[in-house]
């Protein structure tokens, strides 16, 4: 007999669940994973699928936060974290906002 007991890969202590987040202006995506205790925020990220489903993702460069904050992508995974894929700034802020000054718009 199969062992489907309560102590199946749902519930193994070695498993732990993790969202990996990505957002652009047209579609925002979150992946719930379950990933082995000790894998890394990139490797997370790999395994959610979402650089296939974004071809823009770089895995191995993109930068990643954990709840709005950045961290390295070696930093172990937690259960409950929330990955999240950071898109590179298009313009910088600063210099947005000096271009809408001198062209006169707020």
């Amino acid at each position: 007999m199969a062992d489907d007991d309560a102590s199946g890969p749902a519930t193994d202590p070695r498993l732990i669940d993790v969202e990996v987040a990505y957002a652009r202006s047209d579609v925002q995506m979150t992946v719930p994973c379950r990933v082995p205790a000790g894998t890394t925020v990139r490797e997370a990220l790999r395994l959610s699928g979402l650089a296939d489903a974004f071809g823009e993702i770089d895995v191995d460069t993109c930068p990643l936060g954990i709840f709005g904050r950045v961290v390295d992508g070696a930093r172990s995974v937690r259960p409950g974290d929330r990955v999240e894929v950071y898109r590179p700034l298009r313009v910088d802020p600063r210099e947005a906002r000096r271009e809408r000054q001198r062209s006169g718009k707020p």
